[in-house]
């Protein structure tokens, strides 16, 4: 078992700071953009610039850029052992910033020369890679929780490669499996970078916000083993034309992601935290989410559901039901608290100083959470039915609360 004990670590607060707040901009910027082209969403193309657009701010700039800065703050508390070179972080910082920024833009307002912005983003990213890899290596007891954030870090970096290669045919040409790239460049990032890596910190958090003891992991190395295989047979399926590899691709994908569901089930059953706080239980929703939109791709399958809008749909709520929605939960969580620590945690017994939970609005949070949820199941199903009113209402609805979001994180850096 992995006990948890908090979130301190010796990391400097304005390197995660930094990668949160571009994030938290990013992921505002990404729906006011998707807003404005809604009825693209609408007509269900998303093969357009601008979506690529809104779809990197959103990937890359919201989630990658959280997901990394969360890293430089939970991978020494998770594997106790300090960041490598916490120099290396900020200028990591600075050059992905700048590329995610650059390619974005580019995609949407001259693609053919997005991959001068794909270069500083990959380059970011593989400093990222190497910080990660050089500062989880020095871990002397290897976990469960290793592998997971390795596999996502591997992922991650075949992701960019994938990246850079689209990126490559769409300037120059040349690349005949384009799309057969595209798929595996989807399923990469969004079932091995962010899965795994959700996976991984969720057995550090998950205990650790509900206060469970005693619970084995029993599952872990079972949903390691056979998420892994589902994602590599996936990517083989898209290569190699074989009856029924894409359906045992998502049967696997499907049990490992049940496998760490029943490990999250037995850390709740062991917690002493009886009321468990609101941004926390929005993102155990989001691992309901997750496993129901699995469920609902082996389902598509089976019964050969083979509407591309459909899919393409199916991916938005992968996307946004359970990696968006696990993020966003846990950030309303982690923010509070790095910033609780870096301003209060010394000032304990000298002077009179708010309590963690005053640090959270968590009325204003299940607000927020409701409007996300409520947004994404009205975008969805309007896109479905191809009601363009119905997308602008909730597509609209999505940035506002996106905003609020924004804002209210803000508001907890200025106590």
């Amino acid at each position: 078992m992995v006990s948890g004990t908090g979130l301190a670590s010796e990391t400097n607060i304005k390197l995660p700071l930094g990668f949160i707040l571009y994030g938290l901009l990013a992921l505002v910027t990404s729906q006011w953009i998707l807003f404005f082209n809604s009825d693209l969403l609408t007509a269900g193309q998303f093969r357009i610039p601008d979506i690529w657009m809104g779809a990197h701010f959103l990937l890359l700039g919201y989630a990658a850029m959280i997901a990394m800065g969360a890293m430089y703050q939970l991978v020494p508390v998770a594997f106790l052992t300090p960041i490598w070179s916490q120099k290396l972080g900020f200028v990591q910082l600075v050059v992905t910033i700048i590329g995610i920024t650059l390619f974005s833009v580019l995609l949407g307002t001259a693609s053919d020369y997005a991959i001068y912005g794909g270069i500083p983003v990959i380059l970011g990213i593989l400093l990222f890679i190497l910080q990660m890899w050089k500062t989880i290596l020095k871990q002397e007891n290897k976990t469960m929780i290793t592998c997971f954030v390795l596999a996502a870090i591997s992922s991650f970096f075949l992701t960019i490669a994938a990246g850079f290669l689209l990126a490559w045919s769409i300037a120059y040409g040349g690349i005949e499996e384009h799309q057969l790239i595209l798929f595996s460049h989807i399923a990469l990032g969004v079932a091995g970078w962010f899965s795994l890596l959700i996976f991984g910190f969720s057995y550090k958090l998950v205990p650790m916000f509900s206060l469970s003891h005693g619970y084995a992991m029993k599952w872990a190395k079972p949903a390691f083993i056979t998420y892994i295989s589902g994602l590599s047979v996936l990517i083989a399926s898209f290569w190699i034309s074989f009856p029924y590899l894409d359906t045992i691709a998502w049967i696997l994908l499907f049990s490992g992601f049940g496998f760490f569901v029943l490990d999250i089930q037995e850390i709740l059953a062991k917690r002493v935290k009886k009321k468990l706080d609101k941004p926390f239980i929005f993102s155990l929703i989001a691992i309901g989410n997750g496993l129901v939109i699995h469920f609902l791709a082996v389902l598509l399958n089976l019964i050969d559901i083979n509407n591309e809008n459909i899919w393409s749909w199916l991916v938005f709520l992968y996307i946004m039901g359970w990696i968006v929605f696990s993020i966003l939960g846990y950030l309303y969580k982690i923010v509070p608290f790095l910033w609780w620590t870096h301003k209060y945690s010394e000032r304990i017994g000298k002077e009179k100083v708010p309590t963690l939970k005053e640090m959270i609005n968590e009325r204003l949070s299940v607000i927020l959470f409701i409007g996300f949820s409520v947004s994404v199941i009205g975008l969805t199903a309007g896109a479905l039915w191809q009601i363009g009113s119905i997308v602008f209402i909730f597509q609209g609805l999505l940035a506002i609360t996106s905003l609020a979001y924004v804002l209210s994180i803000i508001m907890v850096l200025v106590k």
